[in-house]
């Protein structure tokens, strides 16, 4: 059989070059803060069969009513450079930047990238005691407690935050908010 007939025909990550790996990277994309912006960003993930990893949105520039859209995504680097030319073609963008690939070219390994968790755990006894423990070796903050759970905030990279959640599953872990990334290139430069 061809292997041409196994390749499903939506998504752009069947037509990369075999030699290309897929990678992570991180776009922040400058947009009018209007409706309908978010939703035609999107639809141009979704049409084209590009996934998101983390997707965060927030007015940036009141005046100017500017948001900023950071959006962790994975691909070739053909498929990369294909989604920020796609970005910058929708109308209300005004910007698109790879800041993984903006990073590479100061020098560094990777754009500075942040995430919060909103945590609950619940628990008694030494369980309790261990939760509390783990959470301050981990900078987490409670901002809820009673005698039956605690609510910890906990910010940094989303691997540190994996690894928080993964430790507070024995102990009683029931549920998880996280924000999605915020990220900016270190620097003097804007985007």
């Amino acid at each position: 059989m061809n292997a041409q007939h196994l390749q499903p025909t939506g998504s752009a990550y069947f037509i990369a070059k075999e030699t290309e790996r897929p990678e992570n990277h991180t776009l922040s994309v400058l947009v009018d803060n209007e409706p309908g912006v978010l939703a035609r960003v999107i639809g141009l993930f979704s049409g084209r069969g590009y996934n998101i990893e983390s997707l965060t949105v927030s007015e940036t520039e009141h005046e100017k009513h500017l948001s900023r859209i950071t959006i962790v995504t994975r691909g070739t680097p053909h498929v990369l450079v294909q989604i920020k030319h796609q970005l910058e073609r929708i109308v209300p963008v005004h910007r698109v930047v790879d800041l993984t690939v903006r990073s590479h070219e100061f020098g560094q390994e990777r754009p500075l990238e942040r995430e919060l968790a909103l945590v609950k755990v619940a628990g008694t006894g030494e369980a309790r005691v261990e939760a509390l423990r783990l959470a301050d070796a981990f900078r987490a903050s409670v901002i809820d407690a009673n005698t039956e759970h605690f609510i910890f905030e906990i910010t940094g990279k989303g691997t540190k935050i994996d690894q928080f959640i993964a430790i507070m599953k024995p102990l009683g872990l029931i549920e998880i908010c996280r924000t999605g990334v915020a990220a900016l290139n270190r620097g003097p430069q804007a985007m």
